[in-house]
């Protein structure tokens, strides 16, 4: 619960859906077991990139998918997170950098169960 955004319900729905961490061989595969990769479509010459795919728990999509909005409209405290949604936000639009932000917070989480280490907003400042 340490990391922006994300409260009681988000962080038992998580830890519920993931219940073993060391399932994963890396963290990167926990956005795509929950279904927050594109969907894409290929046959013959036809190649195309659709919407998330939505495979994986539906209740931890969308915890993580609000956990996300949280993070970009309601919290004030600046961290490389929020930082880096908000520059996909202004290329790619507000809904896909949720989603982004969904899947990458989703590693986060992931890499913080498994280090058992508490969220860390940015460089800590030299003295």
């Amino acid at each position: 619960m340490s990391a922006p955004g994300v409260g009681a319900i988000v962080a038992m729905t998580f830890r519920a859906a993931v219940d073993q961490p060391d399932r994963f061989r890396s963290s990167k595969k926990v956005g795509a077991c929950f279904g927050l990769t594109p969907r894409k479509y290929q046959s013959g010459e036809t190649d195309r990139d659709g919407a998330i795919s939505r495979a994986g728990d539906a209740s931890v999509r969308a915890a993580l998918f609000e956990a996300a909005h949280v993070i970009m409209t309601r919290v004030a405290k600046w961290s490389k997170l929020k930082a880096w949604a908000m520059n996909v936000a202004k290329r790619r639009g507000a809904k896909r950098a949720k989603v982004a932000l969904a899947r990458k917070l989703g590693v986060v989480l992931h890499r913080m169960c498994l280090d058992e280490t508490d969220f860390r907003f940015g460089q800590q400042a030299q003295a």
